[in-house]
C-alpha cells in the first residue's frame, strides 16, 4: 500500500529537526524549536490536500479529511506528538538506514564501540530481513513519536489519493510537549470534534493499549542542620543521611528495574543535596487505583515515622497526581478497541493487547471526553541512543489507520 522510500524520506525529514521539550519551561510549546516542525507539518498537510488545516497559538496542528460516504459515520481522529524526550539529546540526529538487516550486531558508533545487539535487545532479531533505521550512537532517533506522525501523514495522503475507499470524516492532530506530560493540556477537544480517537504512540508492531498507569509525582524535601564538623556532636543533622533512610525504607524491589506488566513502582528520578537540605524526586506508578493510593499513603506514613525520629519538620512531601488509568473511560466504549483489533487482523498483524507501562496523551484525553486507545508506532528503545524502528512496521501502522477508517464506515452503514 505504502511506498517504502517515501516513508523513509518523510520520517528522516522529521527526525532531523530537533524538537526536544523542556520540563523546566512554562511556555507552550516548552521550546521554540518545536515550532519548526509544527509549521512544516501544517504546510505539508496543505500540500497533500487536507482541509481545515490549523496551527494554533500553542503549536497544536489540526486538520480534516472529509468523508467519502454519504451515510452518517462517527467522526474519528488520529493523534501523535512531535516533541522528543529531554532524557537524551535530539540535536543533530543522523539516522542510519540498514537495508535487509542480517540479524547480527549493528555498529552505531565504531569509535566509541556503541553496538545495537540482538543478544541484549532481543526484539531486534524478529526484524531480520527488514529495513531498520537506527541512530548513529550519539542521539536518540525520535521515532517516539515522529514515526506516528509519519504514519498518519502517509495514511492521509493514501486516502486522499484513493477516494474510492469508503470512510467518514477524519480529524488529525499533532501535539507538542507530550514527553513532559503536557501534550493534552491545551488540546481543544471540542474543536477537534471527534467521537473517539487513537494515539499512534505505541512501541512494537501489533501493540494495542487501552490501560495505563495511575501516576503521581512526589517531591521529598529533607531539612537538616549544618554545623562546623569539628563542633557538630549532638548538633549537626545531616539531611543526606535522613534522605538515605527514606530511600532505603521504601520497597527495594518495587522499582522500575524489578517490575513488569501490571506491577507498580516507586522510581527515584533525581537526588540533590547537602548537609542542610536534600531533595528527592520520585514518580509513583500503578495500574490498580487502590494500590496507587496505598503507595502514596506509604510515603506519607514513612515521612511521619522518620520525623518522629529526627524532628517533626525534617521532611516535607509534595504529592501531585499526574494522570489516571484510561481503562475506566475506554471500557464503556470497547467497540473502538475492537475496531482497531479487527483492522490489525485485516492487514495480517497479530494484536498485542497489554497495559502501557507509562502514560500517553490518550489517558488525559480520555478523561477530557475523547476516548483514545493507543496503537503501535513501531519503534523500540525509545529515549536513548539504542532507539531503532523497522520501516515495515511504519508501513503496517499506516495500513492500520486506513483500515480503521474503512471499517468504521462499514459498521455504521
Amino acid at each position: 500500500m505504502t511506498n517504502k522510500q517515501h516513508i523513509i524520506d518523510r520520517f528522516v525529514s522529521y527526525v532531523k529537526i530537533d524538537t526536544q521539550s523542556d520540563p523546566n519551561s512554562n511556555a507552550t510549546p516548552s521550546t521554540e524549536k518545536q515550532w519548526v516542525l509544527a509549521r512544516k507539518l501544517a504546510e505539508e498537510l496543505r500540500e497533500i490536500g487536507m482541509s481545515d488545516v490549523e496551527l494554533d497559538e500553542n503549536a497544536y496542528v489540526m486538520a480534516t479529511l472529509p468523508a467519502t460516504v454519504a451515510h452518517k459515520v462517527p467522526v474519528i481522529g488520529f493523534i501523535s506528538h512531535f516533541d522528543t524526550s529531554p532524557d537524551f539529546s535530539g540535536t543533530n540526529v543522523n539516522p542510519q538506514i540498514i537495508e535487509d538487516y542480517d540479524g547480527e550486531d549493528i555498529v552505531l558508533d565504531e569509535e566509541k564501540n556503541i553496538i545495537l545487539s540482538p543478544e541484549y535487545f532481543e526484539d531486534l532479531a524478529q526484524y531480520k530481513g527488514q529495513t531498520i533505521i537506527t541512530t548513529d550512537g550519539t542521539t536518540l532517533l525520535g521515532a517516539d513519536d515522529k514515526a506516528g506522525i509519519t504514519e498518519i501523514m502517509t495514511a492521509m495522503q493514501y486516502l486522499l489519493d484513493n477516494p474510492d475507499i469508503p470512510h467518514g470524516k477524519i480529524r488529525i492532530c499533532f501535539t507538542p510537549d507530550e514527553e513532559i506530560g503536557r501534550g493534552a493540556h491545551k488540546f481543544d477537544v471540542e474543536k477537534f470534534g471527534a467521537e473517539w480517537a487513537y494515539t499512534m504512540d505505541g512501541s512494537q508492531i501489533g501493540e494495542l493499549e487501552f490501560e495505563n498507569f495511575h501516576a503521581a509525582q512526589a517531591i521529598v524535601k529533607v531539612q537538616g542542620k549544618s554545623v562546623h564538623p569539628g563542633y557538630a556532636k549532638d548538633k549537626m543533622v545531616n539531611s543526606m543521611y535522613i534522605a538515605q533512610d527514606f530511600i532505603n525504607s521504601l520497597p527495594r524491589l518495587e522499582t522500575p528495574e524489578h517490575t513488569k506488566g501490571r506491577q507498580g513502582f516507586f522510581h527515584l528520578s533525581s537526588i540533590k543535596g547537602d548537609v542542610e537540605q536534600t531533595q528527592l524526586e520520585y514518580i509513583i506508578r500503578d495500574h490498580d487505583k487502590d494500590h496507587f493510593e496505598a503507595r502514596k499513603e506509604m510515603m506519607l506514613d514513612l515521612k511521619n515515622e522518620i520525623c518522629a525520629q529526627y524532628g517533626s519538620k525534617c521532611i516535607e512531601i509534595e504529592l501531585k497526581d499526574q494522570y489516571a488509568n484510561m481503562r475506566e473511560k475506554i471500557e464503556p466504549v470497547m467497540h473502538i478497541v475492537e475496531i482497531a483489533e479487527d483492522a490489525m487482523e485485516a492487514v495480517n498483524i497479530e494484536p498485542l493487547i497489554k497495559p502501557i507501562r507509562g502514560g500517553t496523551d490518550g489517558a488525559q484525553l480520555s478523561y477530557m471526553g475523547l476516548p483514545c486507545p493507543n496503537i503501535f508506532a513501531g519503534g523500540h528503545n525509545f529515549h536513548g541512543k539504542y532507539e531503532y524502528i523497522p520501516v515495515e512496521s511504519m508501513q503496517k501502522a499506516a495500513e492500520v489507520i486506513v483500515k480503521i477508517a474503512e471499517l468504521t464506515s462499514e459498521r455504521y452503514q
